[in-house]
């Protein structure tokens, strides 16, 4: 990656990341009619100098329940990848606060780091995660307790590895899911033709018999390293928002280089192009502690030329000023 095409962006971020602190608190929306009670957080704006927040075993940036710095604030929303959590883009969510955009994030229904089934429950998730999203951004919007001091025409995206592909639905994409390979485990890699893989595929189809949820409201989209083999140029021609579009080198976890790279061939306008040079799958996520990378390594240990913490610092600068130029913000 070309460290001098970073250094203009980061320098402007980090102007407004001395100005302002993030705030943190945690999030619940209650079960309703589409979907079970969700968990997460939502980061702020917040004018008090930074601090620190701990939330059972993790300690982050930011100060809890911070009074909401700002008015007519850019929202932006966080799906993280399989089995992850609300906590696994933290860094990148702070990065925005810190800028004056407000972000939420929450645990997928049926896809988070404490419901991590089998493979049919992995693939059945693929149906669910766009309702989730959409219900954040309902209840960011409605119910909020601040909501009204954010900007209902400013709502954009951030999403990784299988949160990619919740993006890309979202925004427009329509996938093929018998694109879908066997993953290993499965009843259909053993027996595809067999009763538990039909059995598999035809409580699939039910959960799709309705089309999975797009959302008009969001604007602009940040997708890393997307769960993508399910989309071709036919499927993605209904996306017409701006697409940051992020491959690691290596890939990893069902994520291929050359997938990522069909998604930009095949999206009906170009997305903004951006390559994480020497970067496995998991460099996306946030840089891990000490102890993150004890309990973790296959997730936490990076290649011996990839250095986690200064690809983020980048990182978080070109995300944010692609959502400032496609939402703006109150700075």
């Amino acid at each position: 990656m070309n460290l001098l095409r970073f250094l203009l962006p980061l320098a402007l971020g980090l102007g407004a990341a001395c100005a302002q602190a993030a705030g943190f608190s945690t999030l619940e929306i209650p079960a309703d009619a589409d979907g079970p009670a969700l968990r997460g957080a939502v980061w702020t704006p917040c004018a008090t100098p930074d601090g620190q927040v701990q939330l059972e075993r993790n300690t982050l940036p930011g100060v809890r329940d911070c009074p909401i710095a700002g008015e007519r604030l850019p929202l932006v929303v966080l799906s993280h990848g399989y089995g992850g959590s609300f906590l696994g883009h933290h860094d990148t969510a702070e990065a925005l606060a810190n800028a004056g955009f407000v972000v939420a994030a929450i645990n997928h229904s049926d896809d988070n780091f404490r419901i991590r089934g089998g493979p049919e429950d992995s693939i059945v998730a693929l149906a669910t995660r766009t309702t989730d999203i959409r219900r954040l951004v309902d209840h960011m919007l409605a119910r909020w307790p601040a909501h009204a001091q954010l900007a209902p025409g400013k709502v954009g995206f951030y999403g990784f590895s299988r949160g990619g592909y919740t993006g890309l639905v979202l925004i427009g994409a329509r996938p093929d899911f018998e694109k879908l390979p066997p993953l290993p485990g499965s009843p259909c890699s053993a027996a595809p033709q067999g009763p538990a893989c039909t059995a598999m595929r035809q409580r699939f189809r039910a959960l799709l018999a309705a089309p999975l949820a797009h959302d008009e409201r969001i604007q602009a989209a940040v997708i890393a390293d997307p769960l993508s083999m399910l989309f071709d140029a036919e499927s993605l021609k209904q996306v017409n928002v701006p697409v940051q579009l992020w491959a690691s080198a290596y890939g990893g976890d069902g994520v291929t280089p050359d997938n990522v790279a069909a998604v930009r061939r095949n999206l009906p306008a170009a997305p903004d192009w951006r390559v994480a040079d020497k970067a496995g799958h998991f460099g996306f996520l946030a840089p891990c502690s000490a102890a993150q990378l004890a309990a973790n390594p296959e997730i936490c240990r990076d290649g011996p030329d990839f250095d986690r913490t200064a690809f983020h610092a980048a990182f978080n600068a070109e995300v944010l000023a692609f959502f400032r130029q496609h939402l703006g913000s109150s700075n």
